[in-house]
């Protein structure tokens, strides 16, 4: 199944917000989670998202796809780095997580990571 990750992640940024007020402290507790997840350690932020999307493919994850790829493309991931993560995704997932690793990589480029000719432009 094909997204607009952009909205895709817009929408679920806004869902996820209701949430917030809703349910506060599911949510406090899963932004500590996150926020001490991606303290610089001995793997770098780039590594850790590599490895969250690897998973997020692994799960099929739709959202997963968009937020951390869209934080990869902010972290200056170069596509020979997203081609490696996808083949250990697929790798640990078979089939089923190579589909979804061709979406991942979709929503690579339409945040203006690497395409395969070598421009950044979403529209190219």
């Amino acid at each position: 199944m094909s997204h607009d990750y952009r909205e895709l992640t817009q929408d679920l940024s806004a869902k996820l917000a209701e949430m917030h007020r809703e349910i506060p402290e599911t949510m406090k507790g899963f932004g500590m989670m996150s926020k001490t997840a991606h303290v610089e350690g001995v793997l770098s932020n780039k590594t850790k998202e590599l490895i969250a999307l690897a998973i997020g493919i692994a799960g099929r994850c739709q959202g997963c796809l968009g937020f951390h790829t869209k934080a990869l493309v902010k972290l200056g991931c170069t596509r020979a780095e997203f081609m490696e993560m996808l083949q250990v995704a697929v790798y640990m997932g078979g089939g089923p997580s190579l589909m979804t690793a061709a979406e991942a990589l979709m929503a690579y480029e339409e945040f203006g990571g690497e395409t395969a000719n070598g421009t950044n432009c979403p529209e190219c």
